[in-house]
């Protein structure tokens, strides 16, 4: 793969970290008015936590589009 296709690559990634980042912030907004196990919150929001530090990760990689 060439530097172009990496970087598409990575970007398509990001997105669907981050959209799984927001379905988590959903589901975890549901299971609190739904008055669910607060471990089983507290769990949700770890795999939350866990998925922005991937997204960090991976945005960390993904090379600005800068006009010089």
């Amino acid at each position: 793969m060439n530097d172009d296709q990496d970087q598409a690559a990575l970007r398509m990634k990001l997105g669907q970290l981050r959209q799984a980042h927001d379905d988590l912030h959903m589901a975890i907004d549901a299971m609190i008015a739904q008055r669910c196990d607060p471990l089983a919150v507290q769990r949700m929001k770890k795999k939350k936590l866990e998925m922005k530090d991937r997204i960090e990760k991976v945005g960390s990689k993904i090379i600005p589009d800068i006009i010089a």
